[in-house]
């Protein structure tokens, strides 16, 4: 280990080590890259160029090991399979500014593996990578132009931070990625919340410093090792060749129309019939197609950048900031959630969204931390979309980074879970491509999501800008809506998304080694302006979104419980939970804070609801409930009110009349109508039947009520008469005191 050699730079109080020498030693170059305690091993091989390969076969793969934060992967096989998200997109960041620093014309294979070996959860590994590629590269005897670094930048509270921890970054309304060499800036990814096109500007010119001092630190490791790199020279085209294709795209009778056609198609059929007519010629014996097509392409893109640069009109005769037709719909789809249909020029995508309940979202299985992910929005390129017939396989990389460059514009917009407790999927259809599906899906997804009824709190559009320069001079041309072939014989793809108040995603690659001085003020002011004028479009559409969801999408209920009442949802073994699933039609989340979600159609959610609530309600005097009989005894009927409450009906209760036997009036398995009319100390609960909307003990308490009344008022009336009896007695015999009285009286006058 006599060779190994470390280096060391502070990145604000915390240090970056490279360490060479120690591991992967049969590798063209490698390194050992750590940041704090996040660790990546970086290596770089290469092999002979394969037959008929007119292109640079440069492969990016980023590995990310499990044992890295100490967990056992979660799949069935217990082993890491195909790359995850994260790990594409990271491979993609890496892969964007790397490609650029090679010379054209290089066709050897070249692999690069960046594998995460460790990672302390809060560094992230992904910009590591980047820097780790350009060290394994730049002391690797490969024709690589670097170096090149890659920073991170985050914002917390108008304060720029370079390489955010996760935690700073959740913090941040900037997350920005910025990739350069010693030159010019060669790759953005940003995601922010609605952010001034200024504020973006500074947070670029921030990240170009640190890329400037990362930059210098790999020259120092590059000088110190002494490295002897390979020497390339193209392979010279044969100049008579060269003339002759030349002269038949000259001779062509309307090279207007084949550039004008959609995407590559009149290109294709253009260097067919060079190639055809020359081969038949018999002159240039084996002459390849994919030679014409190189001589055929490089003839088309100076004309193209010729028209462009001197005359200021584009292939389709549009001037440098005029935009496609635009058309935007909504609501064409039956029984979706939401849809959104938008089309600029030939490129054309359906976007559909659809609510879950939020059990539905997707459960992560990263070393980044998170868990759960509500919002999922997915890109699909099928072949049809260009003309062509071919395999429809899975999502490609390309496809997985369309995808989340969508899902990061779009997030800034999106209700917290709190507002709208759904799990959120959109997915963007490509029908049919000319340049810039990825903006028209962040387009159409606006749209769905508002046909959808989700409240989002602004749309979203996105705009694909281009950038054109004449090799010759500094002049140059910023393009806005590019095409097809503009996108493929330009030099820049600049996609910039965001709402009326400002920037919620960004994604810069370029061709170019440098960019043009003063050109990012430039590209945001013109993006910004198309921004707008697409979002007029959008809005001819769909103002705002709808105000109830569709009502094909499952209603959401939720309700709060007392933690220790979980254990009467869920039930032994989840016999409650299941029954009401199956017997509501609906799906009961339970969470351990006591929050409950039901989702199902609008009347069965709110069904559920109820019955959970007496679920968890305390058996109280007075309350109703439908039961069933569960057994019988000769004293009366225990009726099950709630799973695992069951309460007596006492055999005087079943009924108004006088029940002589209580399977007469009941038997095991009937439902019946019940109130409670007791709780006694030892929690026993006794019930009333009750009929016809009447509880029978009330029915006969107010009986027994009324025969007391009667019985008063018979007793009453017999008092009267007994009473008008008495006087009348008494008035008699007064009457015959008084008249013998007078008798006395006259006999003693007589």
């Amino acid at each position: 280990m006599e060779n190994v050699k470390n280096y060391e730079l502070m990145l604000g109080e915390r240090k970056l080590s490279i360490e060479i020498g120690k591991l992967a030693q049969q590798t063209n170059g490698s390194c050992f890259i750590n940041l704090q305690d996040t660790t990546l091993l970086v290596t770089a091989t290469d092999g002979e160029s394969r037959p008929g390969t007119d292109f640079f076969p440069l492969t990016i793969d980023f590995e990310e090991r499990m044992y890295s934060i100490g967990k056992i992967p979660g799949s069935f096989f217990k082993r890491e399979g195909r790359p995850t998200t994260d790990a594409i997109l990271a491979a993609r960041m890496t892969d964007r500014p790397i490609r650029p620093m090679f010379p054209k014309g290089y066709t050897r294979d070249v692999q690069v593996v960046c594998t995460v070996m460790a990672s302390d959860r809060e560094n992230p590994a992904d910009v590591l990578g980047t820097i780790g590629a350009s060290i394994s590269l730049g002391l690797s005897t490969l024709p690589f132009e670097g170096p090149v670094s890659s920073v991170r930048v985050g914002r917390i509270n108008g304060e720029l931070i370079a390489f955010p921890t996760y935690e700073e970054i959740a913090d941040s309304d900037i997350e920005l990625i910025v990739s350069g060499n010693k030159d010019s800036i060669l790759m953005i990814e940003a995601g922010t919340k609605e952010i001034s096109e200024e504020a973006i500007i500074e947070a670029i010119e921030f990240a170009t410093e640190i890329i400037k001092a990362l930059n210098e630190f790999q020259e120092t490791i590059f000088k110190d090792n002494d490295v002897v790199k390979d020497t390339f020279e193209a392979k010279e085209i044969d100049n008579e060749i060269a003339e002759a294709v030349n002269e038949a795209v000259n001779q062509y009778d309307d090279i207007t129309s084949v550039l004008n056609q959609e995407g590559f198609k009149g290109v294709n059929e253009l260097c067919a019939k060079i190639h055809e007519n020359l081969s038949a010629e018999g002159k240039f014996e084996g002459l390849e197609f994919n030679l014409v097509k190189a001589i055929v392409e490089k003839d088309l893109k100076n004309r193209i950048r010729t028209k462009v640069i001197k005359e200021g009109v584009r292939v389709d005769g549009r001037k440098s900031d005029d935009i496609r037709e635009l058309s935007s719909e909504v609501g064409i789809l039956p029984r979706v959630h939401g849809t959104g249909l938008f089309s600029r020029g030939a490129t054309q995508v359906l976007s559909v969204a659809t609510l879950g309940n939020i059990a539905e979202k997707q459960r992560l299985d990263n070393i980044s931390p998170g868990e759960y992910k509500r919002y999922m929005h997915h890109y699909n390129f099928p072949a049809f979309s260009v003309g062509e017939a071919g395999f429809m396989r899975g999502p490609g990389r390309r496809e997985i980074g369309h995808g989340m460059l969508a899902e990061k514009a779009l997030m800034p917009v999106l209700p917290s879970e709190e507002d709208f407790p759904y799990a959120i999927r959109v997915v963007s259809d490509v029908l049919s491509s000319n340049g810039s599906t990825s903006q028209a899906s962040i387009c159409g997804s606006s749209l769905a999501l508002m046909d959808a009824g989700v409240p989002i709190t602004a749309p979203v559009a996105g705009i694909a800008m281009g950038l054109i320069t004449d090799s010759n001079s500094d002049d140059f041309a910023i393009l806005t809506d590019i095409a097809g072939l503009e996108d493929a014989f330009g030099d820049m793809d600049f996609k910039v998304a965001g709402t009326k108040k400002g920037i919620t995603a960004i994604q810069l690659d370029i061709k170019l080694k440098k960019l043009p001085a003063n050109f990012l003020n430039d590209v945001f002011s013109k993006a910004k302006i198309a921004r707008e004028q697409i979002l007029k479009v959008m809005e001819s559409a769909i103002q705002t979104p709808r105000e109830e969801v569709s009502e094909h999408a499952p209603t959401i209920e939720i309700i709060t419980i007392d933690k220790e009442k979980i254990g009467a949802v869920i039930g032994q073994g989840g016999k409650v939970i299941r029954g009401i699933e199956e017997e509501f039609e609906c799906t009961v989340n339970i969470e351990d804070e006591g929050i409950i979600h039901i989702s199902g159609l609008k009347d069965n959610a709110s069904k559920a609801k109820e019955f959970i609530l007496v679920l968890v309600t305390d058996p109280e005097v007075g309350n109703t409930y439908e039961g069933e009989v569960v057994r019988i005894t000769d004293f009366g009927a225990f009726v099950n009110i709630i799973p695992g409450k069951d309460g007596l009906v006492h055999i005087s209760a079943l009924d108004h009349e006088r029940v002589e036997k209580v399977t007469d009036v009941v038997n095991e398995g009937d439902k019946i109508e019940v109130q409670i009319i007791e709780v006694d100390r030892m929690g026993r609960i006794n019930l009333t039947r009750i009929i016809d909307g009447v509880p029978v003990e009330t029915k006969k308490r107010e009986d027994r009520q009324q025969k007391d009344r009667n019985f008063k008022r018979n007793n009453n009336g017999n008092n009267r008469d007994r009473n008008n009896k008495s006087r009348n007695f008494r008035k008699g015999n007064q009457k015959e005191d008084d008249k013998e009285k007078s008798d006395k009286a006259e006999e003693r006058s007589w």
